[in-house]
């Protein structure tokens, strides 16, 4: 440490991540000589072993920071970040990841920088309260993620509509976010903007929210909706109005491929001419229908998911490989009705293919497998039967209505039972 300053006066980037061995008194040094004073990019990640004092020898070395990772710090604490910002006025980007005990009390004080991204992730101490004066603390902000952040909920979106930059918003398995919440967020300038918009795992949030999704944010390129378990084909209908979108992630919610009579799967397809990269992996009611409406309408897809949809068969791959020639990623894990045809076809229409999955794909044999092996640079492969949490059986019956039926006979079993005994009583 003490030879930084002496021959790296010109240093803009450093990372100390997990570097144990120096201690406060080391980031002393920083300052000594020319000093590292040009130092934009800190990386202090698992530095568990600075404290308070520590941060603020940096802050009296380093004052021209601008960027700042702190990840994998349960000892950070926010005194250690206040020391840092009073004289870090320049701090643009704050990561701060696996640092539970931060609070709103080190959002507060980062409102003296003038933050453009800022990530926080694993924390429970984060409320809607650092939201509450965010239009006029972070008046530039462009990024937002505050991914598993348990104390959000829709009392943040309606905090976050008046921001006129935000461009991503990541809350990610912040799970008391509702459909509320995300039309309060889209009644402001933030969604006419927002490009990137991640809310997987936000279960509360389902199809009513939606219509004034695809009417805000036109300018929408990436949309997270992974286990939003109570959005439907309707909201699927909905979202298909957002004709800038590339990439779409809709794995694990309710959708299927019709809805009012209408075919939702080319409804979707025919709005996502620019559409790249597709998941909708788990949902066991798709059929071929999505896999040609692709093949007719989104001929640029290069990444596609229809892992656990036990109904996708050969037929609706021919047409696939046949159309989207720029094919890179495909994983039909679980699709059980799938044979060694399906890998002729990818060989001959899909030659940019580099990654394939087919785990639990049981008619496709080993043989095959091997000789696809050959031409893609990453494959995973099993004949083995689907796991139980794929939700059905090897033949694509769904457990949950196998289940129910075993329940029902073993309950008129039980009454027959009743009845037989009660006759032999008379």
């Amino acid at each position: 440490m003490r030879l930084l300053p002496r021959y790296f006066y010109n240093l803009q980037n450093l990372s100390l991540a997990y570097c144990r061995k120096f201690t406060d008194k080391g980031l002393q040094y920083l300052n000594l000589g020319n000093g590292c004073h040009k130092l934009i990019y800190l990386d202090l990640s698992g530095c568990t072993q600075i404290s308070v004092q520590g941060f603020r020898n940096i802050a009296n070395s380093c004052s021209g920071i601008m960027h700042l990772t702190i990840n994998d710090m349960p000892t950070l604490t926010d005194n250690c970040v206040k020391a840092l910002v009073e004289k870090c006025h320049r701090i643009s980007s704050v990561v701060l990841i696996g640092a539970p005990h931060i609070s709103d009390s080190a959002f507060k004080a980062l409102s003296g920088c003038d933050i453009k991204k800022i990530r926080f992730e694993g924390n429970k101490r984060i409320t809607d309260a650092c939201f509450k004066l965010i239009d006029k603390s972070y008046p530039n902000i462009s990024h937002i993620y505050m991914v598993d952040c348990k104390g959000i909920t829709d009392g943040s979106l309606k905090s976050l509509s008046p921001l006129k930059h935000l461009t991503v918003l990541n809350l990610a398995n912040c799970v008391r976010i509702g459909d509320t919440g995300l039309k309060q967020f889209l009644d402001g300038p933030a969604s006419t903007k927002i490009r990137e918009l991640n809310l997987s795992n936000c279960i509360h949030l389902g199809d009513a929210s939606m219509a004034k999704l695809s009417e805000r944010c036109y300018n929408l390129n990436y949309l997270n909706l992974r286990n939003c378990e109570h959005l439907t084909d309707l909201g699927v209908e909905f979202i298909a109005n957002i004709f800038s979108l590339v990439s779409v992630d809709l794995s694990g919610t309710d959708i299927s491929n019709e809805v009012r009579k209408k075919k939702t799967s080319i409804v979707f397809c025919k709005g996502s001419l620019t559409l790249e990269h597709l998941d909708v992996s788990y949902c066991p009611q798709l059929s071929d229908i999505i896999i040609k409406a692709l093949a007719i309408y989104c001929i640029n897809l290069t990444s596609l998911s229809v892992a656990g949809c036990p109904k996708i068969t050969d037929s609706a791959m021919e047409m696939l490989s046949a159309k989207c020639h720029y094919l890179h990623i495909l994983d039909v894990s679980g699709c059980i009705l799938l044979t060694d045809q399906m890998l002729e076809n990818l060989e001959m229409g899909c030659r940019q293919l580099r990654i394939l999955k087919m785990q639990y794909c049981r008619l496709i044999s080993k043989e095959a497998a091997i000789r696809m092996s050959s031409i893609v640079q990453h494959q995973e492969y099993s004949a083995s039967n689907p796991p139980l949490w794929f939700g059905y059986d090897s033949e694509g019956k769904s457990l949950r209505e196998k289940q129910n039926t075993s329940l029902k006979n073993s309950e008129l079993t039980a009454k027959e039972s009743t009845y037989n005994n009660e006759e032999e009583a008379v």
